[in-house]
């Protein structure tokens, strides 16, 4: 798969124990989410781990609220209710429609993907993509996905205004391992530091095939929200071989005034 990531399913890890109320009614609706084409009852309630009549309430609750719905016996999907309160507050959300011809110039001039993210925890969440018109191969990043933001240029980029130091670095990395993603991902503190570092001075960050074998990327920041901490970055991500880092890189200056990222 290549640059980004779909939201992963409930069932991709342990349901939290003792689910009630409202906590668990949530938990059946995120299940719910990683079955595009529905999921039967039996398989919602193996995902929670919570008894087939709770989850049959819950669905009971979530399909009053239109979201959910039942197409058959015993079978549910995600309710069109949820699908146009999603898609209206994406829409309506400021700096989604903001970015938006910035993204759509670069994808036109690059022939490659733009995208959208802001930083949220140790991630980085796509707001918004534009892909090129044209082109056989495209990137699988989607709106809402995340990737780890250690290991990508946008991440790395944001993570730079936030953590100015090592000690912070290392704070932040606590003791948790850094998830090595390709050989070329910065897994220690002082990689991390040292790739933070050079972002602060250049104002731009890369991600040479740190995330995905086979895509480059180069982002800088957008300042949406006042002038000295980014709201998101704006950033460039393509197939190496199609347009390598050092084509990104020599254009800069032209993805600074296509992303309105000048100060």
């Amino acid at each position: 798969m290549l640059h980004g990531t779909a939201p992963r399913a409930a069932s991709d890890s342990p349901a939290p124990e003792r689910l009630v109320g409202a906590d668990r009614t949530l938990v059946v609706l995120t299940t719910l989410a990683g079955y595009p084409e529905g999921a039967s009852l039996e398989e919602i309630t193996a995902a929670v781990g919570s008894p087939k009549p709770t989850v049959h309430r819950a669905l009971g609750v979530l399909r009053r609220a239109g979201l959910a719905e039942q197409l058959g016996p015993g079978h549910y999907v995600l309710g069109d209710e949820f699908l146009r309160l999603a898609f209206a507050h994406h829409q309506a959300r400021p700096d989604h429609v903001r970015v938006r011809p910035a993204l759509e110039a670069l994808a036109a001039r690059f022939g490659e993907t733009a995208h959208y993210t802001a930083l949220d925890g140790d991630d980085v969440v796509y707001r918004a993509k534009v892909d090129p018109a044209e082109g056989a191969v495209r990137l699988t990043s989607v709106v809402g996905g995340r990737n780890p933001a250690h290991c990508t240029a946008a991440g790395k980029l944001l993570l730079s205004f936030a953590l100015t130091d090592r000690d912070q670095v290392a704070a932040w990395t606590g003791s948790r391992t850094l998830e090595r993603r390709t050989d070329r991902t910065p897994t220690s503190v002082d990689a991390l530091h040292r790739e933070l570092a050079q972002a602060r001075e250049r104002g731009f960050s890369v991600d040479d095939q740190e995330n995905e074998p086979g895509i480059n990327c180069l982002a800088v920041p957008v300042f949406l929200t006042g002038p000295t901490t980014p709201s998101g970055a704006i950033s460039v991500s393509a197939l190496a071989y199609r347009t390598p880092l050092t084509v990104l890189v020599d254009a800069l200056d032209e993805i600074r005034d296509l992303a309105g990222a000048r100060r």
